[in-house]
């Protein structure tokens, strides 16, 4: 008989992971203290942007295999709880908020069934799944918790679920390792990477493979500096050092940085539990990473003010992107939208254009000009500035772009266009760690 499974939390990471859970063939119920959420989940509509995702849900909504509720009592008879609520940045402190963590503990604790495993997937701090295990038993003896930390990519996180590329689980029994071994076992079958660890290890594994991730965006960012200083161009140097196989090429195309909801306040988050234990000088190098992820953005703006004015005022400027990056209508710590506000508190008209985000954008800056039509956007700029890599984006016609502005300038800030093909097209182009 099928394991039946809950998913605590349906946000980005709960909804995936229940639809994909569903489309594995196990029965899922997903738990959810927002009733709007879960009646739009309940009616197969998702309520962000994610590549596949609505589909999956359409589907495993009509199998009969994947149910929502807010009723907590609706999950008792599950034998595995997965809880994927968020842990975002505290408001007075650099560390993780662990209130919806612990909430979501304390609303299944007394009502998991003797012999159910209550696994943790949520990024947060090291120490909190034995924590959380301590709690759990003290309450429901007859339970245990694992856990199993997510490695989703926006815009990939269907496939990222469906087929991983690592299973880490963080176990303390034989038992719990077999009941998570019978979850995954289709990916188990394809050969897909086990490993086991102890709960703090498990933990530390997600924010160190972000905070290495954090770290390789920084070094190129901190390369284009440099290059820019003496001449150099870092598309070439990127080229070149990815060749290296112990370095790689990936993650290594220098421009405004890394956002979204997870990376940014994960390193910070690390920072801070490293401080509580004591450890705090082995993650100082995180602090300049921070460091450099935030001066990239003022870098572009520096860009700006040399091509057109100190004095943005009045000043039209296109902003092409407002998703932290493509695939994805997430503007959570977005560049694109942080450099977009600082241009336009300077004074500059700006008109922003994202093939998914604009609604989220909106919500969280409405001051901000946006339009739904490419061209609409760019009529009459006096600077485009390209801040998100959707492939749209890089597949415009610089010659038909130019005839809809007023000033043929544009800054590409992630270095994703063909350069060549828009010089070639009379194109004043710019871009961070290339020669200007």
């Amino acid at each position: 008989m099928k394991l039946r499974v809950s998913v605590i939390g349906t946000g980005y990471l709960g909804a995936t992971h229940a639809a994909c859970m569903s489309s594995m063939g196990f029965e899922v119920i997903g738990v959810d203290i927002d009733p709007t959420k879960i009646e739009l989940l309940s009616r197969g509509k998702v309520p962000f942007y994610e590549p596949g995702l609505e589909e999956l849900l359409q589907q495993e909504i009509a199998s009969g295999r994947l149910t929502f509720s807010t009723d907590f009592q609706a999950i008792k008879d599950c034998d595995v709880h997965f809880i994927c609520v968020g842990t975002p940045q505290s408001t007075n402190s650099l560390a993780a908020d662990m209130k919806y963590v612990d909430a979501a503990l304390d609303a299944i604790a007394p009502i998991c069934k003797p012999g159910s495993l209550v696994v943790g997937k949520s990024t947060v701090p090291v120490g909190t799944a034995a924590r959380l295990r301590s709690k759990l038993l003290e309450i429901n003896p007859k339970v245990d918790l694992a856990w199993n930390p997510e490695f989703l990519r926006e815009g990939f996180a269907v496939e990222d679920t469906l087929h991983p590329n690592r299973l880490v689980v963080g176990v303390t029994s034989d038992a719990s390792e077999d009941k998570l071994k019978e979850i995954y076992q289709k990916n188990l079958a394809e050969n897909t990477p086990w490993v086991r660890a102890d709960l703090p290890t498990s933990e530390l594994v997600k924010v160190a493979a972000n905070s290495f991730l954090a770290t390789k965006i920084s070094f190129i960012n901190a390369m284009a500096e440099v290059c820019e200083a003496a001449g150099g161009d870092v598309t070439v140097l990127a080229k070149a050092i990815g060749y290296d196989p112990r370095i790689g090429s990936r993650f290594l195309q220098a421009g405004i940085g890394f956002g979204g909801g997870c990376l940014p306040k994960d390193i910070r988050a690390f920072m801070a539990r490293a401080g509580e234990l004591g450890a705090d000088q082995a993650l100082e190098f995180l602090r300049e990473i921070d460091s450099i992820n935030l001066r990239a953005r003022q870098r572009v703006i520096e860009l700006v003010r040399k091509d057109l004015s100190d004095d943005l005022t009045g000043k039209k400027i296109t902003v092409l992107g407002a998703a932290f990056k493509p695939d994805s209508d997430d503007v959570r710590d977005s560049p694109a939208l942080d450099i977009a506000v600082q241009i336009a508190a300077a004074g500059a008209l700006v008109t922003i254009h994202d093939p998914k985000a604009i609604e989220p954008a909106k919500k969280r800056f409405p001051a901000l000009g946006f339009e739904e039509n490419v061209e609409s956007a760019l009529k009459g700029a006096d600077l485009v500035l390209h801040l998100t890599e959707w492939k749209q984006y890089r597949e415009l016609d610089p010659v038909k772009v130019k005839s809809l502005v007023s000033s043929s300038i544009i800054i590409d800030g992630r270095n994703a266009l063909d350069r060549e093909t828009w010089i070639a097209a009379g194109w004043k182009f710019r871009a961070l760690g290339r020669a200007n």
